[in-house]
């Protein structure tokens, strides 16, 4: 499956979104991928988890871990691709951290999954729990990089597909100075 055709299946089931939109990194931008839309198809997910394992299934990955909530789906699909353990990190008073029991063993290779990465901040941070746990990160992953491949995670890193969507600070943000008002995907909130 080329890049092109992962970003037909998000046009596909309606994934694809355009308008004007917050992320999660609270930066602006007029084009939104509701990976929870491709993924909600069961085979889709299966073949997005597939096509990522293949791309580490000469590290011996042990442990794919992906940041809640967004990585969870395609996070579980890469560590059964893989016949890998699954675990996930949450925040918990605004840090990324290992919770619900889960731990990693020092030299433990583990796997870093997201479903997009724009500035790279929750897999950086999921990174960095696990190093400091002693785990050993071979590389991160996603199924979309809307950063152009510019976001840096500290660790190697793969996507299925590379956009290069802008995404702006509000300050600079052109649809909040013409008075767009910016939604927030999966809240349904307007931004003020």
């Amino acid at each position: 499956m080329r890049a092109e055709e992962i970003l037909e299946s998000f046009r596909r089931t309606g994934a694809l979104l355009e308008g004007h939109f917050v992320l999660t990194s609270n930066l602006h931008s007029a084009i939104y991928l509701q990976c929870a839309l491709v993924l909600q198809h069961p085979t889709e997910a299966e073949k997005l988890g597939r096509l990522i394992g293949n791309e580490f299934r000469a590290q011996n990955v042990e442990t794919v871990v992906a940041p809640a909530i967004g990585g969870l789906i395609i996070g579980y699909e890469v560590a059964r691709a893989l016949g890998a353990r699954f675990i996930w990190t949450e925040r918990e008073s605004g840090e990324m951290t290992l919770r619900r029991g889960f731990s990693v063993r020092a030299g433990e290779t583990v796997l870093v999954v997201e479903d997009v990465v724009t500035t790279g901040g929750s897999t950086r941070e999921t990174i960095g729990v696990l190093r400091g746990a002693g785990a050993r990160v071979v590389g991160a992953a996603s199924i979309i990089d809307r950063s152009g491949k510019r976001a840096d995670v500290g660790a190697p890193r793969i996507a299925l597909a590379t956009l290069d969507v802008p995404a702006v600070a509000p300050a600079n943000c052109e649809l909040c100075a013409q008075g767009t008002p910016a939604v927030k995907p999966g809240s349904r909130k307007t931004e003020g």
